[in-house]
């Protein structure tokens, strides 16, 4: 599809699109930062979300039930968002060929800030009943279905231009927008709960929040399609290197690498959530310790987190892609042993869990995305790409939260830690299946 005949259905694209009517062109750094940009606030919206499902939705939807089985509850809602992704992968892809690119991401963006806006208008239990529930896994759902139908192949587009011996630098660039996506959000958050009384947060403060992830979704919206109009980025999907290819198609000729690549960054995925969403659970839950000061810990944490991922891409260059995320998950196993504990060990304890955490989080998640995309072929490499990324997080992190809590709750945090090395464990052995990571990353 040429950029001459490409469908242009929006105006927002066609805006964009001319921008390089008029020569400009993208460069390298322009393609990072829209990577970035829309990473940042794919993230904001993701932790804006799973902040209030500790903090709000129990009290809020679940107030019937004791604070616990409230958050469990909350979490069941918060992975419908994981089923939800390959199935808006799969509508968005349609949209996308037959639509064309700018018409798919203006869609999926605007569905993403919709649903994230409309959680903030959200009636209670109070008001409802039961319908605040269903409402509120309606536009989780909707909030699924957008981040499957956001993916704009921007993050292949970069490793297909990575210079020899930079691959493993380009890689950890896009994995930029979960630190800075949680260190905003949990800035947010802390500001809201220390200005304001609990019942005024209770109320309305929490709803602030969702309105500023619209705000920033509209921002992100033209940061990208200013790159995926581009002649250069048009060119690309003309030679085939990032066409979207039929979902049927690419699962009978690729299902091999969509498995295998489904389980490789398992362990980063689910230490993910085991040190963002249920430590949060965890503290508020059965602690002394106030939201605020342990969401100020977590921006800090996700600072190192940030340090984490850069090191990781150096560290990828020079040993090798593949050896990074096994000695990764490695350290993350042996993590899973003891570091669930520090949760209980008080202040001190609760501050080293989330440091050693981002840590290996960000030596690990820096490397995850995409781990086995250059093992896909031509055709079916930005497909492939999005659906395996999918699978992912639906395997590795959708459940995280939830069962990490109804362990750690039934049989203390030692089993937490259990959900974990599982997720390493397959890690492991999916690096070990899979021979040709060996000779294309390694």
């Amino acid at each position: 599809m040429s950029a001459e005949h490409a469908p242009s259905t929006t105006q927002a694209e066609r805006d964009a699109r001319a921008l390089y009517d008029a020569g400009h062109r993208i460069s390298p750094g322009e393609i990072a930062i829209g990577v970035i940009i829309g990473r940042t606030s794919e993230f904001f919206d993701f932790f804006v979300y799973a902040i209030a499902s500790v903090l709000v939705f129990p009290k809020l939807v679940f107030p019937h039930l004791d604070p616990v089985d409230g958050t469990l509850w909350s979490f069941a809602i918060f992975s419908l968002a994981f089923f939800a992704r390959p199935v808006g992968t799969i509508l968005f892809t349609w949209i996308d060929r037959t639509y064309g690119r700018g018409a798919k991401l203006t869609n999926a963006l605007f569905l993403l800030g919709g649903s994230t806006a409309a959680i903030a208008f959200l009636p209670g239990h109070a008001t409802i009943g039961i319908g605040s529930a269903l409402l509120l896994a309606l536009f989780r759902m909707g909030q699924g279905v957008a981040l499957g139908g956001s993916w704009d192949g921007l993050a292949s587009l970069l490793a297909i231009n990575a210079p020899e011996g930079k691959r493993g630098w380009y890689a950890m660039i896009p994995q930029l927008g979960a630190p800075l996506g949680l260190i905003v959000a949990s800035l947010l958050f802390m500001f809201l709960i220390a200005a304001l009384p609990a019942q005024d947060f209770l109320d309305w403060g929490w709803r602030y929040p969702f309105f500023v992830a619209f705000a920033i979704n509209v921002v992100a919206l033209f940061a990208r399609l200013r790159i995926v109009v581009t002649p250069e980025y048009a060119a690309l999907f003309e030679d085939k290197e990032l066409e979207p290819a039929p979902l049927t198609e690419t699962l009978r000729s690729e299902w091999k690498v969509i498995a295998v690549g489904a389980f490789a960054p398992l362990c980063s995925f689910a230490l993910f959530h085991m040190v963002t969403v249920f430590p949060l659970s965890w503290v508020f839950l059965f602690t002394e310790e106030t939201p605020a000061r342990f969401l100020a810990i977590e921006a800090i944490a996700a600072v190192v987190g940030v340090f984490a991922i850069i090191a990781s891409g150096y560290l990828a260059d020079r040993v090798g892609r593949r050896t990074v995320l096994g000695v990764t998950a490695a350290a993350i196993a042996a993590f899973s042993g003891f570091a669930p504990q520090l949760l209980g060990a008080g202040e001190m304890g609760e501050a080293v869990f989330m440091i050693l955490g981002f840590l290996l989080l960000g030596l690990a998640f820096g490397q995850s995305s995409g781990a086995l995309s250059s093992n896909f072929d031509q055709r079916h490499r930005y497909t492939g790409s999005a659906f395996t990324s999918d699978l992912a997080w639906l395997f590795g992190a959708g459940f995280a939260p939830l069962v990490a809590l109804w362990l750690s709750s039934a049989f203390g945090l030692i089993a937490a830690g259990a959900y974990l090395l599982s997720g390493a464990i397959g890690t492991l052995v999916a690096l070990w299946l899979n021979r040709e990571l060996a000779q294309t990353i390694g």
